[in-house]
């Protein structure tokens, strides 16, 4: 079968927007949003990152981040912590760290019930693939 690369970028856009809808239900079952879960995951990742950093790799605006941080430290997941400068970087608490663990299984079972049927030579073509897309794209 020919697809066009407006066939591809719709599929592309679908596996995304399933992704999101099950892993948003299914986490919203353990009392986080995949936003939350992947605001931890990326801060057990870049330890050392600034809420722009963490911003910018959840793909969300500052504002945007910073109230999310604010809701994550209201609840006890996150504390904030003073860097150099003016800038304030968030430290993830004992609860925080256990509400990334239980999300990570959430995680796990989600992707074997979507994209576990393929093979792991499977998986790394399409990881290569989607890698040579995104190397492609201009950073402009």
């Amino acid at each position: 079968m020919t697809r066009s690369r407006q066939d591809v970028a719709q599929l592309i856009k679908r596996v995304q927007g399933t992704h999101h809808r099950l892993l948003d239900s299914a986490l919203s079952e353990r009392g986080i949003t995949l936003v939350q879960w992947d605001a931890l995951r990326h801060l057990a990742h870049h330890p050392d990152a600034s809420l722009h950093d963490l911003a910018l790799r959840t793909f969300q605006s500052d504002q945007a981040f910073g109230t999310l941080a604010r809701r994550m430290e209201d609840r006890g997941l996150v504390e904030r912590t003073a860097g150099p400068g003016r800038v304030v970087r968030l430290t993830m608490t004992d609860a925080g760290r256990e509400l990334l663990e239980e999300g990570r299984h959430v995680v796990e079972n989600i992707l074997d019930s979507t994209v576990g049927h393929l093979s792991q030579r499977d998986l790394d073509q399409l990881g290569d693939l989607l890698a040579r897309v995104l190397d492609g794209v201009s950073a402009d």
